[in-house]
């Protein structure tokens, strides 16, 4: 009962949010602080999951500019979780085929996100340079998940080196965004669903990369994430046993 009570609500809600949206951005279309606003939006659906978020920022990080942020993709409950930590103006590199998706399709792209056709490598050679030409005039961050799928309860996906050639190429910082795991955790029949950390850790600069290759950032800053995803899931662990104790 709990399941189908959670569903309705997620769909009536999601596409509530869809329809305002954009009805919202054709006032001013394409605008990159717009998916900020909206991920937030999506974020509240944690509490509809039963999920205890603990989002943690380093300070500072409103002043730091131009980055490219990257973020281990476990499951679509990142839409619950890591959409909360959505900076603006930031938008995302998604696939195409998401701008098919009734209703978040719409708003996807109207928001400002950068689609690309992966199976095509030409244009999606052009896309990663429209990254690279946007981050140089200060325009706005992009945000990506270097992993290139959903992780499915797989642990940390090898990196693709996408976003750390077109960060290279730009001369801006990395920023890792890491969540604890949500695979197997949440039950849609249970009431409550327990803690996901949410961590945005310290930006990496580039610079000492640019005269290695984009496969050396990339493999740096795996093992970055990989330690922090080891720790929050530790700490998750402790926490949760403290508080059944």
């Amino acid at each position: 009962m709990l399941l189908i009570l959670r569903a309705i609500i997620v769909v009536v809600y999601s596409i509530l949010v869809c329809l305002v949206g954009c009805i919202w951005c054709l006032f001013s279309p394409r605008n990159p602080r717009h998916v900020a606003t909206f991920a937030h939006m999506f974020g509240k659906l944690s509490h509809v999951f039963g999920i205890t978020l603990d989002i943690r920022k380093p300070a500072g990080i409103e002043n730091v500019g131009n980055a490219i942020y990257i973020a281990n993709h476990q499951n679509n409950y990142d839409m619950a979780t890591a959409a909360n930590m959505v900076q603006a103006p930031t938008v995302t590199v998604g696939k195409k085929s998401l701008a098919w998706i009734p209703f978040f399709g719409q708003l996807y792209w109207l928001t400002g996100n950068l689609l690309i056709d992966r199976d095509n490598k030409t244009k999606a050679h052009g896309s990663i340079n429209q990254v690279v030409d946007q981050l140089k005039n200060g325009k706005v961050s992009f945000w990506m998940f270097p992993e290139g799928t959903r992780s499915r309860g797989r642990g940390l996906l090898p990196f693709k080196t996408g976003a750390f050639h077109a960060a290279l190429a730009a001369g801006v910082p990395i920023i890792p965004i890491v969540v604890s795991d949500t695979h197997d955790k949440i039950n849609l029949n249970r009431l409550k669903n327990g803690l996901v950390i949410v961590e945005m850790l310290p930006p990496i600069d580039t610079a000492p990369f640019q005269d290695q290759s984009a496969r050396k950032l990339t493999n740096y800053c795996r093992e970055v994430m990989q330690q922090k995803l080891d720790e929050l899931n530790a700490e998750v662990a402790r926490r949760e046993t403290d508080r059944v104790n």
